[in-house]
């Protein structure tokens, strides 16, 4: 159920929102790998979350894009 009002918050933002998510998720993906390499990795499983809300967010985004060019 977390994951549904996620989508429904994304759903809401603007494209400029969603991108600057995007940014902020992918600097935090590129430091869990770096903690992963280094050995400081406490929650592994951030990593996977982390992956699917990058996913997450780009459906959203291309969606409103699509949606945006039709109009």
């Amino acid at each position: 159920m977390k994951n549904a009002q996620r989508l429904s918050d994304l759903k809401a933002m603007t494209t400029d929102q969603l991108n600057e998510e995007l940014v902020k998720l992918k600097k935090e993906q590129f430091n869990l790998r770096f903690q992963k390499a280094t050995g400081q990795l406490e929650n592994s499983s951030r990593v996977r979350v982390v992956r699917r809300d990058i996913a997450r967010v780009q459906t959203v985004a291309n969606a409103k894009r699509a949606t945006a060019e039709k109009a």
